[in-house]
């Protein structure tokens, strides 16, 4: 399959700025910590879920100060109907307990800091600078892997390589393009079954194939 060239690119920067340039995530949250946490929980679960889960966990735990006193069942008996949540329970309450030892109780607003916490690695700081600071960032998910190959903008096998090659490629606006890709991925190139009849991109377009990344 051949990559897109500089024209298809302008293209696909177009259509994604014009249709998209507003687009949020589609989690809810009302400040950084709510943030942080439904990133977290997103991790291999739909935004669907997460929200379903979030408001009594809120509810119970409304800071990093609550979180971090929790204990550990609790937590699980709340997050129960999310995906690998035994893992989860235990990086969000040691989260909050770092975030309150190493940085006053603030969450931090650097992908560098972020990535020290529990349960972050770089997709969900990139995500959550993208979200709370319009950071010119891409974040690869399942979504944004499987449309940014769709569109020949990069056939690397690994998230990494991936998000280095989209960086490169499209450089200015980041955080719009993830939130594009993301939309775009979820609702209209999706994995089985494409919605090929409302594509944005049938000229661009160089398979329906899927992909996933190694």
């Amino acid at each position: 399959m051949k990559k897109a060239t500089k024209a298809e690119i302008q293209i696909i920067k177009e259509a994604f700025q014009e249709k998209y340039s507003g687009a949020v995530t589609e989690l809810n949250y009302k400040n950084d910590y709510e943030l942080l946490i439904a990133i977290i929980l997103s991790a291999q679960c739909t935004d669907k879920r997460v929200n379903i889960i979030t408001p009594a966990l809120f509810e119970k735990y409304p800071d990093v100060f609550s979180l971090a006193d929790a204990k550990i069942e609790e937590v699980k008996e709340l997050l129960k109907s999310c995906s690998f949540y035994n893992n989860k329970a235990k990086n969000i309450i040691k989260m909050a307990q770092s975030v309150i030892l190493n940085y006053d109780g603030d969450i931090p607003h650097n992908e560098k800091e972020l990535i020290k916490l529990a349960g972050v690695g770089n997709k969900t700081a990139n995500v959550f600078m993208i979200e709370y600071a319009g950071a010119n960032l891409m974040a690869v998910d399942t979504h944004v892997f499987r449309v940014s190959h769709r569109l020949g903008l990069s056939y690397e096998k690994t998230v990494e390589k991936t998000e280095a090659e989209l960086v490169k490629k499209l450089k200015d606006d980041l955080h719009i393009f993830h939130q594009a890709m993301v939309l775009f991925g979820r609702y209209t190139c999706k994995a089985i079954n494409p919605d090929c009849n409302n594509c944005l991109f049938p000229q661009v377009c160089k398979t329906t194939k899927s992909f996933k990344p190694a």
